[in-house]
């Protein structure tokens, strides 16, 4: 969740902190702060609230250096205070240290430190990690000694920055587990840190990604990593192709409405290069299970949080129907606490946009635990879920999702899993290339038909007139769709702050349908498909009650408008691929409403972009 970045080189630190902080405004923060060098003292800037208080700061007490580093907080230990925004020091006042992470067992050390006499002036954990490395300085002289064997002291998951003023012009960076990532830019007598990408997109793309437990040691001419037991890594840098200005707003009022017009890009990017209408086969050069193995696996389990869950139901209806095989979904934060019975015939399926997300990670560990293989769908490019994908990562290539709110990831996520359910389908014998190619053809037109949908914005405004005001709000879908009910709920509350619930409409009579009444908007995919008269059943029931029907629904369902308040209508495809063109009308909704209401639609309360700790 915390936002870090540091610097070495010529330039002004503080500004390139101050600009790399706010590429990094996204993961959600509620204090922030920097240490420079300024040749003399770490000088220290902190502030609560947004990065322009900190801004403010730096300009009624400006501070010039070289070398330095930023951070974004995400109150975990302690309250939102100065005292508590990091960087935190050392006891000498000499080191100063950034942390994205929770130390499990901070109240036994910081009790062990207090003992040793040391005095702690804030309440969050990362202080902990700055203490011992002052002590472990003391014994060794050396700040990278210090950092390792402050980190053999630490449970749990860390990304820890650090730099001290008895060596200048250095920096040591560490990764400790999966709380969060590391990744460390290339320039030219230049040197950058960062927690994710954007930050230092706008200085340069060759980049290094740290592994779990590794550590890098910068100074302004290059980097050395390895490993905390000292074995040195060799790894050569990667190019990242996102192109700094496609995480500008533009035209756009917020980030998240950016990226849901992106979306047509973003799936004809996701196809690229996967796809052979030719010869009717599905390319996904990424996977590494030969043919044989997917041939004779008996289960996929599934696993994502939040939207990606979601995305991994729809995952389970694509696999289980194109390539007849099994698969159970998990929530990542319940598979590992379950003890699952995994098996060498079964894969796990993990589905991430940052492939950051702790608990989809430990799902992952568990998989090999087990000896089983597991396959990322992820969109971060070099990511911990990438790396950790022993049977292959399949990127997204969405390009940065700033808007805190997913959409853009999860349509490509719904066309990654499609993918991934063909090529199954056809090395099991299930798919003929004929079918497949009349699979492929139909992902081929959805770029286009997303278009069709994002052309008509109306509606749009006038739902949000109408039941901006509304308490609660009820989403039904059946088969494929349920799961887009499901996320369509969960984008209204996350961005609006209206309370919603998503259903399978055959659930309805077990329970919501007592909460229907003249107040309550029903937002119902019904879409021309095997139970499309099962959900007009389902609509007749909410109209009964007085309820108020928004339907998703096919172009020119004649019925469909006679029996709705408000229709918003979506091109066919074959059904198995709808929800690609449902959620966009879910996605439209919630950021209607969510702007009528006056929310904050980028950055919602309470929430941040990937969460990186339990």
């Amino acid at each position: 969740m915390c936002g870090i970045v540091g610097y070495i080189g010529p330039r002004d630190a503080s500004e390139v902190l101050l600009h790399g902080l706010g590429r990094l405004e996204y993961r959600g923060y509620d204090s922030a702060g920097v240490a420079i060098d300024d040749g003399q003292h770490l000088q220290l800037r902190r502030s609560v609230g947004k990065l322009a208080n900190l801004a403010a700061q730096l300009r009624e007490y400006p501070v010039n250096g070289r070398c330095g580093i930023g951070h974004t907080r995400w109150a975990t230990h302690g309250g939102v205070t100065e005292e508590n925004a990091h960087p935190h020091r050392d006891a000498s006042g000499e080191i100063v240290v950034i942390q994205n992470g929770i130390v499990e067992n901070y109240l036994e050390l910081k009790e062990r430190l207090i003992a040793h006499g040391h005095q702690f002036v804030s309440q969050t954990d990362t202080e902990v990690i700055a203490r011992l490395l002052g002590e472990y300085y003391d014994e060794t002289g050396s700040l990278e000694q210090a950092m390792r064997r402050t980190l053999a002291e630490l449970r749990g998951g860390n990304a820890v920055v650090a730099m001290t003023r008895r060596e200048p012009g250095r920096i040591v960076a560490a990764r400790l587990g999966h709380a969060g990532g590391i990744v460390v830019g290339l320039g030219d007598d230049e040197m950058f840190v960062a927690s994710d990408v954007p930050a230092i997109l706008d200085y340069t793309r060759r980049v290094v990604f740290l592994d779990d437990r590794e550590i890098a040691v910068l100074d302004a001419g290059g980097a050395t990593i390895s490993r905390l037991d000292g074995t040195p890594v060799t790894r050569d840098p990667m190019s990242i192709p996102w192109d700094p200005v496609s995480a500008a707003k533009g035209d756009y009022k917020h980030f998240m409405q950016k990226e849901i017009f992106e979306q047509p890009r973003a799936l004809t990017d996701v196809l690229r290069g996967r796809i052979d209408l030719d010869h009717g086969a599905v390319l996904l050069d990424e996977l590494t299970f030969r043919h044989q193995e997917l041939r004779q696996l008996e289960r996929i389990y599934a696993i994502g949080c939040g939207t990606a869950w979601h995305a991994a139901l729809v995952a389970k209806f694509a696999i289980e129907a194109l390539a007849r095989l099994r698969v159970e979904v998990d929530y990542g934060s319940e598979f590992r606490y379950r003890d699952p019975l995994i098996g060498e015939r079964a894969a796990v399926l993990a589905i991430t946009q940052s492939g950051e997300t702790v608990d989809t990670l430990a799902a992952m560990e568990e998989a090999r635990r087990q000896h089983a293989k597991s396959i990322a769908i992820v969109n971060a490019v070099g990511s911990q879920a990438a790396r950790l994908a022993d049977g292959g990562a399949i990127y997204l290539h969405a390009g940065p999702e700033i808007g805190v709110a997913s959409t853009k990831a999860f349509t490509t996520m719904l066309v990654a899993s499609y993918m991934l359910a063909l090529r199954l389908g056809a090395v099991r014998g299930v798919l003929s290339a004929d079918e497949v190619r009349r699979y492929i053809q139909a992902l081929i037109e959805l770029p286009g038909k997303v278009e069709r949908i994002l052309e008509r914005q109306s509606i749009y405004e006038e739902l949000a007139e109408r039941y901006h005001g509304a308490r609660d709000a009820l989403y039904l879908g059946r088969q494929v769709n349920y799961p887009i009910a499901l996320e369509g709920a969960l984008k209204l509350k996350e961005i609006s702050y209206i309370h919603a619930e998503g259903y399978p409409a055959g659930e309805m009579k077990h329970g919501p349908i007592a909460l229907i009444d003249r107040d309550l908007p029903v937002v119902c995919i019904a879409i021309r498909d095997s139970v499309y008269e099962k959900m007009i059943s389902n609509i007749e029931q909410v109209r009964a009650r007085g309820g108020h029907v928004i339907a998703i629904a096919a172009e020119g369902d004649a019925l469909m408008a006679s029996k709705a308040d408000y229709v918003i209508e979506v091109p066919p495809t074959l059904p198995l691929l709808t929800p690609v063109l449902t959620s966009i009308p879910m996605q439209l909704i919630a950021y209607h409403m969510a702007v009528h209401r006056g929310c904050d639609v980028d950055q919602p309360r309470n929430l941040a972009k990937s969460v990186t700790v339990e």
